[in-house]
């Protein structure tokens, strides 16, 4: 059949103006699902995550303080109320303290920056319902209203966002003892006041006033995802919110949404998976591993150290995860300097070996046994061997990589070629220079043109 030209040209302005239709995602899995995550998030790898709220001003146990003290009725917690505090005092009445008045955004901006991560995720609000922002629907319980008087949503972001940083929000779906809330549980969730009054005017109001480039979202786990209406939320956040382009979410959307439903998955905290998930996934982790909040009642031995973290971070990023890691500040607003001298160890760590962190993929080989453990990662035609033990000796060798005439072996940070010889069937074995010191005990050998 023979086409003619005004045919062809019809074709043509049917392609061309079918690029420009914008895609519409309806308000159902199926849809939301099949929307691709933004490319920034993939590239960044790392972020920081930071819990903050009234919770810091007890700054005992865990974030968790409120429901262990009134709704587990924790005998430690109820202890420590009664040894510390007078009779009637209420979770309330921590607000007034919660003061940040050392909070400098830039300080901390410049902390996060130096960590090497690339993305900032703020608690805008934990399940006490306390809001990190003047929250119209949060009325004097929020931190304009009490405590810092200042909206420190928008201070964090502007400071992080200074710095060519992307901007993250936690925010909690349920709270624990808010009555419109439990008046919604005690009818089996058939009533969704709570939602509509409380948890849906808050994301909108998040969004429009601050447009974060990621939202983690938390605390779903009592209801399914039809009572907190997650489906018309992301629907409406992926079609017609000013960050519908950018945004990235994750899978807490509704009780068993994990690791099925959203953007990236998280799954569970600390997720450790011990093969590559087929989605993209985060690990969240905390660098004191007992709490994500502040604890005055912390031990140097409760916390992750330098070497440890490096090696959680590459073995996620191994298996095509990112790695956001929390700190909890103080009530005043400070970042503890453990907490700091962390990050900044982790920044100088990844001076010389972020090239083999930052838009890498997963190889075909993720990890192998060699004299000390290994884990690759790949960029294009690089392949890059992170061993997080010095082997102490003078040849490594490794047999996942098929060597060639033309393969160059490297070691991040010194830029002089290694001496080499291919194994028999699979891998090489290379002469290695006297390694530098590395407070993190990782380094990393960049492998050109292998298979």
């Amino acid at each position: 059949m023979q086409v003619t030209r005004s045919q062809m040209l019809q074709f043509l302005c049917l392609l061309f103006c079918a690029s420009f239709i914008e895609t519409r995602y309806t308000p159902d899995w199926a849809s939301l699902d099949s929307r691709p995550l933004p490319e920034w998030y993939d590239e960044v790898k790392f972020g920081i995550f930071v819990h903050w709220g009234v919770f810091s001003v007890p700054a005992f146990g865990s974030e968790w303080f409120w429901w262990n003290w009134k709704g587990a009725e924790n005998p430690a917690y109820v202890q420590f109320m009664s040894k510390n505090y007078p009779p009637g005092f209420s979770y309330a009445d921590f607000a007034p303290d919660f003061h940040a008045q050392f909070f400098d955004p830039d300080q901390w901006a410049d902390i996060f920056e130096a960590s090497g991560a690339k993305y900032v995720v703020l608690t805008s609000k934990h399940h006490e319902g306390f809001t990190n922002w003047g929250s119209p629907n949060s009325w004097n319980w929020n931190s304009v209203d009490t405590g810092p008087h200042r909206d420190l949503v928008a201070d964090l972001g502007a400071a992080i966002r200074k710095r060519s940083l992307h901007y993250g929000l936690y925010s909690s779906l349920y709270e624990w003892f808010n009555p419109l809330y439990l008046s919604d549980k005690q009818s089996g969730f058939k009533t969704q006041e709570f939602v509509e009054r409380k948890v849906m005017p808050e994301l909108h109001n998040l969004v429009n006033r601050y447009k974060p480039d990621l939202i983690w979202s938390d605390g779903d786990w009592e209801a399914p995802d039809t009572y907190w209406n997650s489906t018309g939320f992301l629907a409406w956040l992926y079609n017609d919110s000013p960050v519908k382009d950018v945004v990235v979410t994750n899978d807490r959307w509704g009780a068993g949404c994990y690791c099925k439903h959203g953007g990236y998955y998280n799954c569970a905290d600390k997720y450790t998976p011990e093969q590559p998930p087929k989605h993209k996934w985060e690990k969240c982790q905390s660098v004191d591993t007992l709490s994500w909040g502040y604890r005055r009642n912390i031990k140097l031995s409760d916390l992750m150290d330098l070497p440890t973290i490096i090696k959680d971070m590459v073995y996620v990023v191994a298996l095509g995860g990112n790695y956001l890691l929390n700190v909890g500040p103080t009530a005043d607003g400070t970042i503890a300097p453990v907490f700091e001298e962390r990050l900044r160890g982790i920044g100088a760590w990844m001076k010389v070996n972020g090239e083999a962190i930052y838009a890498t993929k997963p190889w075909r080989v993720q990890a192998e046994n060699a004299t000390v453990p290994v884990w690759y990662t790949s960029k294009h035609s690089t392949v890059y061997a992170i061993f997080t033990s010095n082997p102490m000796q003078t040849t490594f060798m490794l047999s996942a990589p098929k060597t060639s005439y033309n393969t160059v072996v490297t070691l991040l940070g010194n830029p002089e070629p290694l001496k080499w010889a291919p194994l028999e069937t699979s891998g090489f074995i290379v002469v290695l220079p006297d390694l530098p010191f590395s407070p993190a005990e990782a380094w990393t050998l960049k492998l050109d043109k292998v298979a």
